[in-house]
């Protein structure tokens, strides 16, 4: 299980996510990643709509997501909201895609050991 520390549970945190992200394209999901600050704990969210199938089926991808983040929180990645978005032919995926894809989003997050330091927001100067 995912520890609420590192789930994305209100709203405003999904569209702040979502909408200031980077997006990461694949066949069966979407990644959305927002770096914050490096000694934040890693947060994750997911969003799978009824496309996916009936409950018990969207409830297994659900499942069968947070336990590839629950691996990379304890990997040691911090430092990134990440929102997953589950496309149409997810809940079919085998779970080595899903997993190719969970690691391919939270290495462009960038943060953990052995991966670039933090990043810096933007300054107001450079901004013109």
């Amino acid at each position: 299980m995912l520890a609420q520390a590192h789930r994305i549970r209100r709203g405003e945190d999904f569209r702040r996510v979502v909408r200031g992200g980077r997006r990461i394209g694949g066949r069966v999901l979407l990644g959305h990643v927002l770096p914050t600050t490096a000694t934040s704990p890693a947060r994750f969210g997911f969003i799978v709509s009824r496309a996916i199938g009936s409950a018990p089926a969207r409830n297994r991808l659900r499942r069968r997501l947070r336990a590839l983040c629950r691996e990379a929180v304890d990997a040691g990645f911090v430092g990134s909201d990440i929102v997953f978005r589950a496309l149409p032919g997810a809940g079919d995926a085998p779970f080595s895609e899903l997993r190719e894809h969970v690691q391919r989003t939270v290495n462009a997050g960038g943060r953990g050991p052995g991966r670039p330091e933090a990043l810096v927001a933007p300054s107001s100067e450079g901004a013109r």
